[in-house]
């Protein structure tokens, strides 16, 4: 008997060795494509020395089937993670790979505690047939299942292929790497023999792709160190689940303190350009803005900061992308963003300088109507206290979209430089008086004192005041406390009505 426990004790450690010590060969492999080992990975990532593994040793390509995964800690809160593995067998998905990930995911949604993926798999399994396909499915699933309920984080660190790619995408937020990620349904070689198109990794799916055209990507990282970082620090704003409290540190500045830079950043020329940024890192708390998909869907700045150290979300207006004008991608990224932080009682913050919608044949035939409906959905079914401060134009169906009273905003503010209209001055004058331009003498200067009229009569923000849709025109500098005061006391808010499914929007 004794000689048997000391046998299996002698197994166990080997399998454990196994474990720590890679494939030699594999893993410089790994190295010399600038990534790092899966274990390493976590190392960096997590709190030292707080990983403790499940199904460590599962039986597949090799101990634990290529994947490390379990719960730890990260500055002290506990997480959920796995990583998946390239030295075994190319971090292929197989059924027991696939079902140790969707184990891991429904540990932390019945815990309540955010999961944490790290991705870099050729795809499923090709010698395992459909068993493959269906651990792949599994991790679908319990992603999907774990939606609205926990914080899922992906961090893509090499390739993601196949039907594979869908899991990270399926995830709330997806970070990738410069030089190492690649995601695809269909790699370079199935392209160039379907349909002979010539194109290299980087190209089809590298991480500026999806950081910049697909919008896949929510963060860019410069090395997987600075993925690292962001991941934590995203962390930082996020309830542990949808039922828990919000992370509320003290951030050392004063919530009384005036945005004294805020209104000398926006020119009083409705055309003229300024980066919208300057406005919100001066009346959020200072450092706090962690901007989200920057370089996708750049009319609108989507970011999470904090408010006297409360996190919340902000969507803004860019006018140095188009003026503003929101197209589709700021649709879609607005859209997932705001039903993400109602979904986890973050509350929504909204900057309004918006023109309009974007026109062009290309944004009508993509679908601008069906993907701005996403952006009026989100706004209107959310539940979380709503703030609203309209800067400078909100002009038409834009001004609805960007969090209107009707859409359910609890408090509207403006600043005297606000104009609330169905449209400009400019073009509103060119529709009313058409005629009229069109038989004087000198249409120029009648113009111009016609579009004088409509601002100071139609566009001033007191007639928005009058209708009920301002709550409250206030001067730049006063921002930040009045914003501060606001969210103190409408935080404590609750849903009006259940949560249910939703059938007709989707992701």
């Amino acid at each position: 008997m004794q000689g048997t426990a000391s046998d299996r004790s002698r197994e166990v450690d080997e399998l454990r060795r196994r474990l720590q010590s890679p494939d030699p060969v594999r893993a410089e492999r790994q190295r010399r494509r600038g990534k790092l080992l899966a274990r390493e990975r976590l190392e960096r990532l997590l709190d030292p020395g707080s990983l403790q593994e499940i199904e460590a040793l599962r039986a597949g390509a090799a101990p634990g089937d290529g994947v490390v995964a379990g719960f730890a800690r990260i500055d002290g809160r506990p997480v959920y993670v796995f990583a998946e593995d390239f030295t075994v067998a190319g971090g292929s998905i197989g059924l027991g790979h696939g079902e140790k990930i969707a184990r891991t995911i429904e540990m932390a949604v019945s815990t309540g505690i955010p999961v944490i993926g790290l991705w870099d798999s050729g795809g499923a399994r090709i010698q395992e047939g459909v068993a493959a396909l269906h651990g792949v499915a599994r991790i679908m699933k319990a992603v999907v299942d774990a939606s609205g309920v926990v914080p899922q984080v992906s961090l893509v660190l090499g390739p993601s292929a196949g039907g594979a790619a869908y899991a990270p995408a399926l995830m709330d937020f997806t970070v990738v790497v410069e030089g190492i990620t690649y995601m695809f349904i269909t790699g370079p070689d199935v392209v160039r023999e379907v349909t002979g198109e010539e194109v290299g990794f980087e190209e089809l799916g590298g991480a500026r792709v999806h950081a910049e055209r697909s919008g896949v990507a929510h963060f860019l990282a410069r090395s997987e160190d600075e993925a690292f970082e962001t991941t934590r620090r995203l962390l930082s704003y996020l309830p542990d689940n949808n039922e828990a409290p919000l992370p509320v540190v003290d951030t050392g500045d004063p919530p009384d303190r005036v945005s004294a830079q805020a209104g000398s950043v926006v020119p009083l020329d409705p055309g003229r350009p300024y980066d919208m940024r300057l406005v919100l890192q001066d009346v959020f708390d200072q450092g706090s803005l962690l901007e989200v998909q920057p370089h996708y869907g750049g009319a609108l700045v989507t970011a999470f900061a904090r408010l006297a150290g409360i996190p919340v979300c902000v969507v803004a207006s860019q006018p140095l992308h188009a003026g503003g004008a929101i197209d589709i991608a700021a649709s879609v990224k607005a859209a997932r963003f705001v039903r993400f932080c109602d979904a986890f009682n973050l509350p929504v913050i909204t900057f309004v300088d918006v023109p309009g919608y974007m026109p062009g044949v290309d944004q009508e035939h993509g679908g601008i109507i069906r993907h701005g409906a996403k952006m009026l959905y989100a706004y209107a079914e959310a539940t979380v206290p709503k703030i609203t401060v309209i800067v400078r134009k909100a002009y038409g169906g834009a001004y609805i979209a960007m969090g209107s009273r009707g859409l359910g905003a609890d408090l509207v503010y403006a600043w005297p430089t606000a104009e609330v209209a169905v449209l400009g001055a400019r073009a509103a004058v060119r529709i009313l008086h058409r005629r009229e331009l069109a038989s004087a003498e000198n249409p120029e200067e009648l113009r111009r004192r016609l579009e004088e009229e409509y601002r100071r009569e139609m566009l001033n923000p007191l007639r928005a005041a009058e209708h009920g849709l301002v709550d409250e025109v206030i001067k730049p500098e006063e921002t930040r406390p009045r914003l501060a005061h606001a969210l103190r006391t409408l935080l404590p808010k609750r849903a009006a009505r259940p949560r249910r499914k939703h059938g007709n929007i989707p992701l």
